[in-house]
């Protein structure tokens, strides 16, 4: 799967992988939560695609026979894996740098609060077609 990236795209990826890894730096998550919802409600990809781009920017070492199969099954773009991945670093550095000044309860809450922030979504858009 190979397309040009635009301006727009580009920014919005590194927005993305900005707030994965700020959001895993601060309570240990980011890729399954931010990234694969971010891809199918922001960038209007299907499930499968942001979860084999999700695997694709975690892939070494972890990842990387989750992301073979994705890759087989053209669900991965590579240049959306990096430039998330980059974001990711950064953001994972200063979401943890700010997570270790705050008491453990506040960032137990605050991640409680966006897990089921994230349910409520994916709940409610997918929720209709299943009785269909």
């Amino acid at each position: 799967m190979k397309m040009e990236l635009t301006i727009a795209q580009l920014l919005l990826l590194l927005l993305i992988g900005l707030l994965a890894g700020a959001l895993s730096g601060f309570v240990g998550v980011g890729g399954g939560v931010i990234i694969v919802p971010a891809m199918v409600y922001l960038l209007g990809m299907t499930q499968m695609q942001g979860q084999g781009i999700s695997l694709a920017v975690l892939m070494l070492p972890v990842g990387v026979l989750g992301v073979m199969n994705y890759y087989k099954a053209g669900h991965v773009n590579f240049n959306y894996a990096f430039v998330i991945a980059a974001g990711f670093v950064v953001g994972s550095y200063f979401g943890s740098k700010y997570a270790l000044k705050l008491p453990e309860h506040k960032v137990k809450f605050i991640f409680g609060l966006f897990l089921l922030y994230i349910a409520g979504q994916m709940l409610w858009k997918s929720g209709s077609k299943i009785f269909e």
